[in-house]
């Protein structure tokens, strides 16, 4: 991005901490995405792990680079500036320090993080509904032979219907929803759009929580790194919960079912999925304050208040 006049920042990280911070980010993704890149080479696919690249678009590669995050710059090392002089949307002070050019990643995606912030404030205001049990996976096989994964159904296609049609069917996520066959659209108390998806996202969904990542992906370099990485990582595990709570048959990859159409799984489905909503709550609020930290106090203020409303919904 060329030299500029030194920005405020909140910190400024000598070479001897980011550096080993850098690598040791690179090793943790290394390690969390080896299966997918060792898969990916021989053309092999995994039902539960291969959703975090497939639907997300995640990439590996972009997952093992490290941003310090915004506010805070990387000091020159004895070998010279950092790379991340040479990345997307950074800059190179004048006196050597690079860190996240905050203008123009702002100018070019600040409606982005509008939407971001907006959102993901929205859905932390809401209490936790945990009454839904998984049943969007059920929802998108509902009286139809042809499914989205190659694993067959646990109980069986007519077993597994008489499940949706037993239970109240309340998803309140799009991304989930818009995936339910068509005679399952009609069974959900609820008909999301994207265009409500501020109006319903709630902090018990899975996939609103797994979303966490997504939304780490879309605000790229702004996001420190560890805190990247624990999103995927917090994503994967909700992942694995999402399939065996779901209609497949999951003994092909050694994990045991939930079954949420009992009660024992209802109380444990509710239990996982609730301390998954704990710990997807505090990535959350970190990724909301990386929103505020671009907006500034009053861009964060004036967007609380556009979003408000839906808040109180």
């Amino acid at each position: 991005m060329g030299i500029k006049q030194v920005r405020a920042l909140t910190t400024t990280l000598p070479s001897v901490t980011w550096i080993p911070l850098a690598r040791a980010h690179a090793e943790r993704a290394d390690q969390m995405t080896a299966g997918h890149r060792a898969r990916r080479a021989t053309g092999e696919k995994h039902a539960i792990e291969d959703f975090l690249y497939d639907y997300y678009g995640t990439r590996p590669a972009q997952l093992g680079r490290w941003h310090p995050g915004v506010g805070a710059g990387l000091a020159p090392a004895p070998s010279g500036v950092a790379e991340q002089s040479g990345w997307k949307f950074y800059a190179t002070y004048e006196d050597g320090t690079v860190a996240l050019d905050q203008d123009a990643f702002v100018q070019a995606r600040g409606e982005s993080i509008r939407y971001i912030h907006g959102l993901l404030s929205a859905t932390a205001s809401r209490p936790v509904f945990s009454g839904c049990f998984g049943l969007h996976e059920w929802a998108m096989v509902y009286r139809d032979p042809e499914h989205r994964h190659p694993l067959p159904l646990r109980l069986g296609q007519s077993e597994t219907d008489k499940v949706v049609e037993q239970h109240t069917i309340r998803c309140t996520h799009y991304d989930a929803f818009r995936f339910f066959t068509p005679e399952a659209i009609g069974l959900n108390r609820l008909q999301p759009t994207r265009a409500t998806q501020v109006d319903l996202d709630q902090p018990g969904c899975l996939h609103a929580a797994m979303d966490v990542h997504k939304w780490a992906q879309k605000l790229g370099p702004a996001v420190p790194g560890a805190l990247a990485l624990d999103c995927f990582a917090l994503a994967g595990e909700i992942r694995l919960l999402d399939m065996q709570a779901s209609p497949y048959d999951l003994t092909s990859y050694g994990h045991p079912p939930v079954k949420i159409e009992t009660p024992d799984g209802k109380a444990e489905y509710v239990g996982r999925q609730r301390e998954l909503a704990r710990r997807a709550a505090g990535l959350r609020s970190r990724l909301i304050r990386v929103c505020e930290a671009l907006l500034g106090p009053e861009g964060a203020a004036r967007n609380r208040e556009t979003v408000a409303p839906y808040n109180q919904r």
